[in-house]
């Protein structure tokens, strides 16, 4: 007679694999039926975080594809900050030009330390923009008018002033002066970088000699003012062009409106230090859509091109 033990015998494992083969207690009627279906709706019902992107002025949620088919402009015209490849891709010809390579310098000159040492800071700004310094360098046509292009990344550090973007500003300078090109610099930034002291204010002077090199070649140099532009650059090779374009609504000034206004202990102008107070006041010849820029700088730099073969002639 087989003992009531032997009729409960299992054999090694049969426990385990029962308890696989049923649903977990309240996984719901669809795992029960299709435990594979469950896995895949909870999959495709997952969407990218940066799939809708508030708009800074009204709280819309816009959607990303529209965002970048508008060249990252807003329904509201507010013109948000791009990366250099954006950048150069909205202005060169058919999307093409040649990347120029930066300088290296010095990684910390000082041995600064703020809350964290300074070379972590580069390396999470590295990571993050996946660029060297807050300057970018490419070469290429802009309405069949070849040009080096500078471009300023504000998500790297504020776009500060130190000697990597020095560096990199003088670069591009002398690259178009090799090439015999005009020279597009697009500027963003905070100010001069804390974290170099006195080196990153020395690159307000040396950039300044470089655009004196353009000028003796006769070679155009444009600015296009882009939000914000603040601070040293401000102060040096962001107004020495000769023709200043800005993007609509721009912070550009030296100081902040808040430090301004703590200062005179006067209420500002509405709109003061944006785009289109300035143009007002002589301080920007222009301001254009960031869809027009291309063929607003070809035009200005095939006229100034023009200028100079007939001047040599």
């Amino acid at each position: 007679m087989r003992t009531l033990a032997g009729t409960m015998t299992e054999k090694p494992g049969d426990k385990h694999a029962d308890k696989a083969a049923r649903p977990a207690r309240g996984a719901g009627w669809l795992a029960k039926i299709a435990p594979g279906v469950r896995n895949l709706v909870a999959r495709r019902a997952e969407t990218p975080d940066n799939l809708w992107i508030k708009c800074p002025d009204t709280g819309e949620m816009i959607y990303r594809p529209d965002l970048e088919a508008a060249l990252w402009v807003t329904p509201a015209g507010r013109h948000m900050r791009i990366a250099p490849p954006l950048r150069f891709r909205y202005t060169f010809d058919d999307e093409a030009f040649e990347s120029l390579p930066v300088p290296a310098v010095a990684q910390d000159p000082l041995k600064f330390n703020d809350q964290k040492p300074y070379p972590e800071r580069l390396a999470a700004a590295r990571k993050a923009t996946g660029e060297q310094d807050a300057v970018a360098l490419a070469y290429g046509a802009i309405r069949g008018v070849p040009a080096v292009v500078m471009v300023q990344d504000f998500a790297f550090m504020g776009g500060s002033l130190g000697m990597g973007a020095g560096e990199s500003f003088i670069a591009g300078a002398r690259a178009a002066l090799e090439r015999e090109v005009p020279y597009v610099a697009y500027c963003a930034a905070g100010g001069a970088r804390m974290q170099e002291g006195a080196l990153s204010l020395m690159q307000m002077a040396r950039t300044t000699l470089a655009i004196q090199e353009l000028r003796r070649a006769k070679l155009p140099y444009i600015v296009v003012l882009t939000d914000p532009t603040t601070g040293g650059v401000t102060a040096s090779y962001a107004m020495l062009g000769d023709v200043h374009l800005a993007e609509p609504g721009a912070l550009i000034g030296f100081a902040g409106p808040r430090v301004i206004e703590q200062t005179i202990r006067e209420t500002l102008p509405p709109g003061f230090q944006r785009s289109e107070y300035l143009v007002e006041k002589g301080m920007v010849d222009r301001v254009v859509e960031r869809a027009e820029l291309p063929l607003v700088l070809g035009s200005i730099l095939g006229a100034l091109m023009m200028g100079r073969k007939l001047r040599a002639a």
